[in-house]
């Protein structure tokens, strides 16, 4: 089927992109700035890729009037409090006459719960976007999520923040609002299982997980899935406008989009009942299972039996390089880089880094922090290496784990198995214009994580800058680290 993709910038918009190629469709994304869209040239290679913003009037014959389906998935949660609910009935209004000028047969939109008499402006507009875009020449049908789980959504997000950051909490009593999130992988199924699906059109759905659940107890069970103890205490004193600065000064999310968040997580998202799981045949899983998604090491290093058979080894043309990435958020960066001349040199340095021949630098720091690992249990340096210069993924190095080696992408990925207050990899890559980039990455866990951090970045500061100019073979200075969370 030809598909219109709304929101592919988005979060859940770059999820279902994949999912829609791999099953065949031939997928049109539109997008206010292709500059923006940040997709792997692969995807980008499988897709029609059409600039437009629906905020404004739509010319119909600028764009392709054969689609079968469209997914709206335009949100404006992050822009102004003023003015999102009025943009975003902007454009779907647009939307919809452009719908009126194709052969559209279904439109998707995925949409927020909203079943109390009293709604924020958030979910207000959202039921008001419905309402526009009901129409008698398409079959309308509309999702209605709460809180979706996935590494990357506001929602977790904000939660991570809050547990990793606060070991004792006094917290708004929003907190205890009931709740019914719903994982990211059992989204992107409800929106491709109900595509051209006669029992779904002119229909509106709830979706969420098998659990109702208060934040409180989001929060609690988030601690419990990362190993934290915490503690927390509501007070009717917070009122939602210093609950949207709270956020705001917690966590990473934006203050405009910190107040939407803070006067939506009043509102009861619980689902009503109805039989869409039936429907599908689609058992959504609990809170807790979609946590430990969210932080799987599938992405890190237990990829050589498990993605094989994921959507990277099918009709897409992805590698496995494309997908194994180091997490962004709640995480501390050391970041250097430095151009090179002699390519095959510094690719044989990075490849035999490690045992014997030790980190280019400062091997004696190494030698303490394996001694010191090796004291709280853990594996330190006795391992080693199996070849002198060669490494494979899924091999041992020292404290490390090979989760991707490929002279051809110029790329090592290793993930630490040291006894740590979080996660930790270090990442070389050699990109085409000759510049040998040196990542390493820290993802705390919880308070001492991050203290952790923070006393060992004078040690970072002086080893990663003479490993990297070492490995690089060069007297030059590396960019200066930059440290990020």
């Amino acid at each position: 089927m030809k598909i219109l993709l709304t929101g592919v910038t988005g979060y859940v918009g770059k999820r279902l992109l994949p999912v829609l190629i791999d099953k065949g469709h031939e997928v049109i994304c539109c997008v206010r700035e292709k500059s923006r869209i940040g997709l792997h040239q692969a995807l980008l290679d499988k897709i029609e890729l059409i600039e437009i913003d629906f905020l404004h009037p739509i010319t119909p014959d600028l764009l392709p009037q054969d689609i079968d389906i469209a997914y709206y998935l335009i949100h404006s949660m992050s822009t102004s409090q003023d003015k999102f609910d009025a943009l975003e009935s902007l454009a779907a209004s647009n939307f919809k006459s452009y719908m009126h000028s194709t052969a559209v047969k279904q439109v998707i939109y995925l949409s927020g719960i909203s079943n109390t008499d009293k709604l924020s402006k958030h979910l207000s507009s959202r039921r008001k976007v419905e309402d526009i875009l009901k129409s008698e020449h398409y079959q309308l049908t509309v999702l209605r999520a709460g809180i979706i789980v996935g590494s990357g959504s506001a929602s977790f997000e904000i939660i991570r923040d809050i547990v990793e950051k606060l070991p004792i909490m006094v917290t708004p009593k929003w907190i205890l609002t009931p709740s019914q999130p719903i994982a990211i992988r059992d989204v992107i199924k409800f929106l491709v299982g109900v595509m051209g699906h006669d029992q779904c059109f002119g229909r509106t759905f709830d979706i969420g997980g098998p659990e109702i659940l208060t934040y409180k107890d989001m929060m609690l069970q988030y601690a419990e899935v990362r190993h934290l103890k915490r503690r927390i205490y509501t007070t009717s004193l917070i009122t939602p406008r210093v609950s949207s600065y709270w956020l705001f000064f917690i966590t990473t999310v934006s203050y405009k989009l910190a107040i939407s968040l803070a006067d939506s997580m009043k509102n009861d998202v619980t689902c009503r009942d109805n039989e869409l799981q039936q429907i599908l045949n689609i058992q959504p899983i609990t809170y807790k299972t979609a946590l430990k998604y969210a932080f799987l090491r599938i992405k890190q290093h237990l990829v050589l039996s498990s993605w094989r058979d994921s959507i990277i080894s099918s009709s897409l043309g992805l590698t496995l390089s494309d997908f194994i990435e180091v997490p962004n958020f709640g995480c501390y960066k050391d970041i250097k880089k430095v151009e090179i001349t002699d390519v095959n040199k510094v690719m044989h340095n990075i490849w035999t880094i490690g045992g014997d021949k030790g980190y280019y630098f400062a091997n004696w720091l190494w030698k303490i922090r394996g001694l010191f690992d090796m004291l709280f249990g853990g594996v330190g340096l006795r391992r080693g290496r199996k070849l002198p210069d060669d490494i494979k993924p899924g091999e041992s190095l020292d404290f490390w784990r090979v989760l991707y080696a490929s002279r051809e992408k110029k790329r090592l990925l290793l993930f630490a198995e040291m006894k740590l207050p979080g996660e930790a990899w270090l990442e070389f890559k050699i990109d085409e214009n000759n510049v040998l980039h040196q990542t390493a990455t820290f993802r705390p866990r919880g308070i001492w994580g991050r203290l952790y951090w923070i006393l060992t970045s004078p040690f970072h500061y002086f080893i990663f800058n003479g490993m990297i100019r070492n490995i690089a073979n060069t007297g030059k200075n590396s960019t200066l680290p930059s440290s990020a969370e």
